[in-house]
């Protein structure tokens, strides 16, 4: 289960928009991320280059917490809203809720729930 301080250090990181540090800093290293009912991909190094892989389309992102955060137990669900500035000069708003599952301070499994029709 996390901390409050480490589920808050967590959040800020993701807020600072450092979101592939955060995929190394708080992420065990057989994590992995699940897209709604897509494979999950597996393994802390490949999460951090498929994070890299998607920001380096991006000329900017802006990353928001809408509190509060859920804990449970090991169980931790945020809501999360980005706004993206892509490279293309398109622009994008994605809001999501994220399920996640913690082995003590560290992200174990990641389950993204949002509208795939967002990303239009």
């Amino acid at each position: 289960m996390p901390t409050t301080a480490t589920l808050e250090r967590f959040i800020a990181r993701v807020e600072s928009n450092a979101h592939a540090e955060a995929i190394e800093e708080f992420y065990t290293e057989n994590a992995s991320m699940q897209e709604n009912n897509a494979a999950p991909r597996i393994g802390r190094d490949a999460l951090v280059a498929g994070e890299r892989k998607v920001l380096a389309r991006a000329a900017s992102v802006t990353s928001q917490c809408i509190r509060p955060a859920f804990v449970n137990g090991d169980h931790v669900v945020i809501r999360w809203v980005f706004e993206f500035e892509w490279l293309d000069g398109r622009s994008g708003r994605m809001e999501e809720l994220v399920w996640q599952r913690w082995e003590g301070e560290r992200i174990a499994e990641e389950k993204f729930f949002y509208d795939p029709a967002q990303m239009k």
